[in-house]
């Protein structure tokens, strides 16, 4: 076996390895569905919780990250009040 040979099956192997981790990379397809009202969520573990930074008291959208009853990962986006306004009288 010469050593192209070698190189050549190093860099398929690598490039294999590499579209494997991103078609598992499922972040970055995923889309947050927005909120209705009366919506059944199905929350088994919530992931994550963030917001839009802002110091003023007003409605900004959310997001949330949750495993459902099924064990699949969701994504879910909603309007609140800021977390400033809790911090106002």
């Amino acid at each position: 076996m010469n050593i192209r040979t070698l190189l050549l099956t190093s860099v398929l192997a690598c490039t294999a390895f590499a579209g494997l981790a991103q078609a598992n990379d499922t972040t970055a397809t995923s889309k947050a569905v927005p909120y209705q009202y009366g919506m059944p969520l199905h929350v088994n573990k919530v992931i994550s919780m963030t917001e839009q930074p802002t110091r003023q008291c007003k409605v900004v959208s959310a997001d949330m990250k949750y495993i459902d009853n099924a064990g699949k990962p969701e994504e879910i986006t909603y309007r609140k009040m800021s977390d400033a306004c809790s911090e106002q009288n």
